[in-house]
């Protein structure tokens, strides 16, 4: 048995979530002892990053077709990676990337694929995941069918990629050269979707602001952005914050929305409705303001104030400015 992480290759970086992934397989590989590898597609400083990290191989597949993204062309580069290692399980960050090829691959295996995962467990003898159904009010274990491999993207946030264990040593990179037939990619690739087309992507944001119906107005805004700035966080908020159009959509956190990790999250006014706890719970640390001590965003706070936020952030704003000078 062993397992295959997927990494995706941003232009100048490995995706943040491919870390995450990368997180889970460290953690499933050590209760199962058993192998943990990489594949990425294409050459770079992208593998020895990878190599840095608790890994037993890391393997880079080549071909001229790889240097653009399409859909054809990872799924056959990966079915060379995986004919070649025979992984029992192949984890996938779940991006837009991933999305577009991930069950296409494992469909032109003949095998089941398990999407936007949460979590990860081996239980008398198999593999069992964890999916969130009912807009994450309840989770479903999936456990797949068929013999290996089997192949899961992991939710954005489910696991903490500062977690990562180092490598004693650099890790072996191997090259796997593939052979892949133009003709039979069918698709032209375009620019890479952004997550975000305003000026922030919040699924990189290390500090996030974010505001809720209890900000009442929208001129009242301008208390969090204000402690946004003293803190160098970015601003979001909930649905209906966006849906009044007091901020634009791309700010918006939750299940229509980005899903974001961050090291800090401050919640000002969210009541912690299950639609935005889902795009936010797996942030490292959350700080909720709320007026009313029973509010579910509450239950999973680590810090939580329950006191007027008209009251409360100028003040906190205040603190953290004159802390600086």
């Amino acid at each position: 048995m062993s397992i295959l992480v997927y990494l995706e290759q941003r232009p100048d970086d490995i995706h943040p979530m491919s870390w995450e992934a990368m997180a889970a397989g460290q953690q499933l590989s050590k209760e199962l002892s058993v192998p943990l590898n990489a594949v990425l597609a294409g050459g770079g400083n992208a593998a020895n990053t990878a190599a840095a990290k608790r890994l037993d191989g890391v393997f880079v597949l080549e071909a001229i077709s790889l240097g653009s993204y399409s859909a054809d062309g990872y799924c056959a580069a990966l079915r060379a990676a995986i004919e070649k290692l025979s992984p029992t399980l192949v984890l996938f960050p779940h991006t837009y990337q991933v999305r577009d090829f991930g069950p296409n691959l494992a469909a032109s295996l003949d095998r089941p694929f398990v999407s936007d995962a949460v979590g990860v467990r081996a239980e008398g003898g198999q593999l069992v995941f964890a999916r969130q159904v009912y807009q994450g009010k309840l989770h479903a274990d999936v456990v797949p069918a068929g013999d290996p491999p089997y192949f899961a993207s992991l939710q954005s946030g489910a696991f903490r990629a500062d977690r990562l264990e180092p490598a004693a040593r650099p890790a072996p990179i191997e090259q796997i050269p593939v052979e892949i037939d133009v003709a039979q990619i069918r698709t032209r690739p375009e620019d890479p979707f952004q997550e975000s087309k305003g000026e922030v992507d919040l699924s990189s944001a290390e500090i996030i602001v974010s505001v809720g119906r209890g900000i009442k107005e929208e001129e009242n805004i301008a208390l969090a952005r204000d402690l946004a700035e003293v803190i160098g966080g970015e601003l979001a908020a909930s649905r209906p914050i966006c849906d009044n159009g007091w901020l634009p959509l791309e700010r918006q956190i939750g299940s229509s929305g980005q899903t974001v990790s961050p090291k800090l999250y401050l919640a000002l006014g969210i009541s912690g409705a299950i639609q935005h706890v889902v795009g936010m719970k797996g942030s490292k640390t959350i700080v909720a303001i709320n007026h009313d001590p029973t509010a579910p965003i509450f239950e999973i706070a680590d810090y939580g104030i329950a006191g007027d936020l008209f009251e409360v952030v100028p003040a906190l704003t205040k603190a953290l400015g004159s802390s600086d000078d």
